[in-house]
């Protein structure tokens, strides 16, 4: 993407990578062997590849690493990733435990591996995780079927960022099996899940037998018929993803669709997202993590738009982003977390946290601004 930063913007994107260098360095050396989710009084207190090794969140720390090696360089950060893959192995041994969610979980780990290194083991993890994936897929309904505990009509927005799973085993393996599952997937999303007005449903319960739409409830977002940011987020990034493996208009629309009822929703609240757009006005809850996701998914779409209409994606991801650092960041390396004001789900209790995907989203948007990324998805 060509800059588009002014020299103001440019130095506090440095800066910004600056910080985050110095911040995420202390960490991977406090973490050791450590898997991390949520920081609690500044800590990474749970280790999740004991807690639980199939958590979906358990691949966004790898990620964190192997942009991080990707962009200076130094082995600490590739050693920590890949003993963290080598973790994972434990999930895929035991598969029944995991879900639609190993896209996030090896995307982010070995697949990122593979593209950095050629290692081989690496491409077996990620296509024996493509191969699950590819194994929910409900052709009566053509959707994906999301989480487990006998819920065989459920899909959720979220999945469409794990689509990028089978988009890649697709086109590394020539077979054409995984493209068509993610497309039907997310053509099942676009008439499911979306609105209109580009505000989207979390959750569709369908029948698995006819994959007739029979219910649309709240799930982590306030009630049903709201707009749950992260949620919203995910399609952004998400249709987003799908139109850059298939070069079809109908998702780089209805990326821009959400993308433009995201922006307009956030700059109510100075660009740091409520968790849920359609809630109450008391109580207030943010989720910065939906903030730094969009950001993301907007930097993506001003690459396939034209030059006239750039700039709107390229400035909404950066007032985002620059939200995030003036209002939720915590830059003391000691402390463990950088995002704050997250939020897992609206009733998910009154706190806000900082969630490690957060943390990702934000040092991926970052180093696109800075062109030093590369595309995990």
């Amino acid at each position: 993407m060509q800059d588009f930063l002014t020299q103001e913007e440019r130095k506090w994107a440095e800066d910004s990578f600056s910080k985050l260098s110095q911040k995420l360095e202390a960490e991977c050396g406090r973490l050791k062997n450590k898997i991390p989710y949520i920081a609690e009084d500044g800590h990474y207190q749970i280790d999740w590849a004991e807690k639980d090794i199939a958590w979906w969140t358990n691949g966004f720390w790898g990620g964190i690493l192997w942009q991080m090696y990707h962009a200076t360089g130094k082995a600490c950060y590739r050693n920590s990733a890949v003993h963290l893959e080598e973790q994972l192995d434990r999930a895929l041994q035991d598969f029944t435990a995991l879900n639609h969610d190993v896209g996030f979980m090896w995307m982010h780990t070995a697949v990122a591996d593979y593209r950095l290194t050629g290692n081989h083991q690496s491409l077996v993890r990620g296509e024996h995780a493509a191969s699950l994936l590819l194994g929910r897929f409900n052709p009566l309904g053509n959707y994906i079927c999301a989480w487990n505990e006998n819920r065989p009509g459920w899909m959720i927005i979220d999945c469409l960022m794990n689509l990028s799973l089978l988009y890649w085993a697709g086109e590394r393996e020539k077979d054409p099996r995984f493209a068509a599952a993610a497309c039907r997937h997310a053509d099942t999303a676009l008439e499911k899940l979306m609105r209109p007005d580009g505000s989207c449903s979390h959750i569709a319960i369908l029948d698995p037998q006819t994959g007739e739409l029979l219910e649309t409830p709240g799930g982590q977002g306030y009630a049903a018929g709201s707009s749950w940011s992260r949620g919203q987020a995910w399609a952004v990034y998400g249709f987003a993803i799908s139109y850059v493996h298939t070069e079809e208009i109908r998702y780089l629309d209805a990326a821009k669709r959400a993308a433009h009822y995201f922006l307009t929703n956030a700059a109510a609240t100075e660009y740091l997202p409520l968790c849920d757009f359609r809630a109450p006005e008391k109580p207030i809850y943010y989720d910065a993590t939906a903030g730094a996701c969009a950001a993301c998914g907007l930097l993506e779409i001003a690459k396939h738009v034209s030059e006239t209409e750039k700039r709107l994606y390229q400035t909404g991801a950066l007032r985002l982003l620059c939200a995030l650092d003036e209002r939720c960041c915590d830059w003391n390396p000691a402390h463990d977390g950088i995002v704050g004001n997250g939020k897992v789900d609206y009733h998910g209790g009154t706190e806000q946290q900082s969630l490690i995907y957060g943390d990702y989203f934000y040092l991926e948007g970052i180093l696109r601004l800075l062109q030093k990324d590369f595309f995990i998805w």
